[in-house]
């Protein structure tokens, strides 16, 4: 390129000093319009060359720009679920601990309904001291063959019992007749054990006490299972959070491998860009060789305003959009 430069220059010479006289004067001006027809070749192939050029390095930067979006799209998407998944696991935690709250009260409460129910035996217990002996029921042997006394509660069960069959008819003949004879026989003896129990001021008492505890027990029973309830609530709660937790993360570290596949892509574009606006000033710098010394000061100036641009690119520093387009458009 430099050899035909100085042709070119040496061509211009000749022309501007009288042209070509003598034989070695033709055949210089032979060379000469050689080298002009080479040199306006070379200029066409280099103007295509420049062209071709600058529409990659459009395309390398509008691909880089789309990319970018791409990259601060993905960026915003994960931090959005990264910050979702945060207060799920807030969530989860306060769960969590109502769950660990709620067993701890049902413990507590198992507790309080124990001794309700140690309460309630000592009750009956007392009830039963306290009743009059009484003769084994006839035919009333326990399961285990040993007889049992007759109670209140025991007799108002078969008298209950034999009411319902009789009233279904499954008694007839002497059978319904000895059923009678039973039934009027558990109402006097019921009678008779309520009165002996009315007078038994112990009896009473001891009444009264089992009252009580039953109604401890059943309040300590209740209070018990709605602290369950709410214990497994908390729980179920807390594991569909979980998996809500889980989900969330799935799309977050999702949107992460979008985010470093695009700004992968981004900076290959961008490199690509670069690699383009060299090759275009190189162009640009023979191109502008080629057309002399005309307007040179411009361009001397234009030049060092773009290499400065180069270095600050090359070194890493960040160039403005504006200043990327003064690079490409340079000509």
């Amino acid at each position: 390129m430099d050899l035909f430069l100085s042709y070119s220059s040496k061509c211009q010479y000749q022309a501007l000093n009288g042209g070509y006289g003598s034989h070695s004067q033709r055949k210089m001006g032979i060379l000469c319009e050689q080298v002009r027809k080479t040199m306006t070749g070379m200029k066409g192939i280099l103007e295509e060359r420049r062209k071709m050029v600058d529409d990659k390095a459009t395309q390398y930067r509008n691909t880089r720009d789309e990319w970018n979006q791409k990259t601060k799209e993905n960026t915003g998407a994960r931090n959005e679920l990264n910050s979702e998944v945060r207060e799920l696991i807030v969530q989860v935690k306060e769960q969590r601990e109502i769950r660990e709250q709620m067993n701890e009260l049902v413990r507590e409460k198992k507790t309080s309904r124990q001794e309700a129910n140690n309460k309630v035996r000592e009750a009956k217990a007392i009830i039963d001291q306290s009743r009059p002996a009484e003769a084994p029921a006839e035919g009333g042997r326990g399961r285990r063959g040993r007889d049992r006394p007759e109670t209140v509660q025991s007799l108002s069960r078969e008298l209950n019992r034999l009411e319902s069959e009789f009233e279904r008819g499954q008694h007839t003949g002497k059978n319904e007749t000895k059923v009678m004879k039973r039934m009027k026989e558990i109402s006097s003896k019921l009678k008779k054990m309520k009165n002996s129990e009315d007078s038994n001021d112990d009896l009473k008492g001891a009444r009264e006490t089992l009252r009580d505890a039953v109604e401890l027990q059943d309040a300590a029973h209740e209070e018990v299972q709605k602290a369950a309830q709410a214990a497994q609530e908390a729980h179920e709660l807390m594991l569909q959070w979980n998996k809500e937790v889980d989900k969330q993360r799935e799309k977050a570290e999702s949107c992460h491998r979008d985010l470093r596949r695009s700004k992968k892509e981004a900076d290959k574009a961008h490199h690509l860009y670069i690699v383009s606006l060299r090759c275009l000033h190189s162009i640009q710098d023979i191109l502008g060789a080629m057309k002399g010394s005309t307007g040179g000061g411009r361009r001397r100036n234009a030049r060092v305003e773009v290499q400065d641009l180069m270095s600050k690119l090359m070194s890493g520093d960040t160039l403005s959009t504006e200043e990327l387009l003064q690079l490409q458009k340079f000509d």
